[in-house]
């Protein structure tokens, strides 16, 4: 069997290893579009603030990992996908394949907004970025970062560590609003403040130009603020223009059944690119998160290896650690049709606890400052555990949560 890859993130490594362990025998290529080794995105931020170098990005410490196994590493950015041919177009030559998995991830959105090509303004997506940002972010230099979502949030982390003033542009009324609530968003960006970050919510960048610090950044309430390093964090959206035209069906990502393959036989689909079962809802949706992503990508292996399993659905999960400050959010944290709510705000030592529930289990939470429970409310809302009479009780006290799962978890539920 010839296996190709493309895409040599979580995913994809992870595919590539899955058919390597259930087909000794199988011609496998992982295609890369970088002069790397595979490395993982959400390293890149660690590698900014210090903790790591950049070997430490790496998915694989072992430099003969992928050879020992028999995977073919190949550099190239695809181009178009002949489904009938079953052969896919790279920018020099092409790949046949019996088994393809698109593994693309995602790419960083641009707003249009004037003077983003300036110099001195760049993503944080891949490792040419880290090192064109560590060279401009040094301490004490004023930068912007435009946007505070979750791969916003965690950017911030490391600029803040490298002593920079960083000024946070938010077009939201609070930060990582497609995790958290309201609550929740207020005492993340009072926690940044308190630290020393800057933080301006309901707020945008309306242009940029250049400036006495190298850039001139215009808000939307008209103040103009300085900027040796703008770094654009706007949002991300799927990899998978190149399969124009080729009859892969896509929604928000690439539509696949329950064993990731997608419309075309053969094809398949894992990570931010594949819009796959949801956990919770039932729905498809694209769940682009790393864990989520090497879930995808060990199914999608086996799937291409000949084993037929099928994906139970990736549970929404986010986790942070903010300049110190956890907060989470798993499920269906914005609530469901039928259910109900208990919440708990506690403003001066920054802890909040949001439980969501349909009828006596725990389908959703929101989490800040309580890094502790994050693994109880995974187990309870993957397990769907019926919490009996603890339901009533957390309802009157949600901080009451690690009895309650220590309760149900030994079958007590009265």
């Amino acid at each position: 069997m010839k296996a190709v890859i493309l895409g040599a993130g979580p995913a994809g490594v992870t595919a590539a290893e899955t058919i390597r362990a259930h087909n000794p025998k199988a011609r496998i290529t992982l295609v890369g579009d970088e002069p790397h080794p595979p490395y993982g995105r959400m390293a890149i931020p660690y590698l900014l603030s210090g903790r790591i170098d950049e070997a430490g990005t790496h998915l694989r410490a072992d430099p003969d990992h992928y050879r020992n196994l028999g995977i073919t590493l190949k550099t190239g950015r695809a181009l178009g996908l002949d489904a009938k041919a079953r052969t896919l177009a790279l920018e020099k030559g092409e790949l046949a394949y019996d088994a393809l998995l698109i593994a693309t991830g995602a790419k960083p959105v641009k707003p249009k907004i004037k003077g983003l090509n300036l110099p001195g303004v760049h993503h944080c997506w891949t490792l040419a970025d880290a090192r064109a940002i560590a060279a401009l972010a040094r301490k004490g230099e004023p930068v912007v970062l435009m946007g505070a979502g979750f791969i916003g949030t965690i950017i911030l982390e490391a600029l803040a560590l490298r002593g920079v003033s960083l000024t946070v542009v938010e077009q939201a009324d609070r930060m990582v609003p497609r995790m958290m609530d309201a609550k929740a968003g207020a005492l993340l960006k009072r926690w940044c403040q308190a630290q020393g970050v800057k933080v301006l919510t309901g707020t945008s960048i309306a242009g940029v130009e250049k400036g006495p610090k190298g850039l001139a950044v215009t808000l939307s309430t008209g103040k103009t603020i300085p900027a040796a390093l703008l770094v654009v964090a706007a949002g991300v959206a799927p990899n998978i223009g190149f399969l124009k035209g080729s009859g892969v069906k896509a929604k928000q990502g690439l539509l696949v059944d329950a064993h990731l393959e997608t419309s075309l036989p053969g094809i398949f689909a894992a990570g931010d690119v594949a819009q796959g079962l949801d956990f919770t809802t039932g729905a498809l949706a694209v769940n682009a998160i790393q864990p989520g992503a090497v879930a995808q990508g060990r199914l999608a292996g086996l799937n291409m290896a000949g084993e037929r399993v099928a994906d139970r659905g990736q549970l929404a999960m986010n986790v942070l650690d903010t300049l110190g400050l956890v907060s989470a959010s798993f499920g269906a944290w914005d609530g469901v049709d039928g259910g109900w709510r208990s919440a708990a705000l506690d403003r001066d030592n920054f802890r909040y606890t949001r439980l969501e529930f349909l009828g006596d289990r725990l389908v959703g939470a929101n989490l800040v400052g309580i890094g502790p429970h994050v693994g109880m409310v995974r187990g309870l809302i993957e397990t769907g555990t019926r919490l009996g009479a603890w339901a009533k009780t957390l309802k009157r006290d949600p901080n009451r949560l690690p009895e309650a799962y220590v309760a149900t978890l030994a079958g007590r539920r009265d």
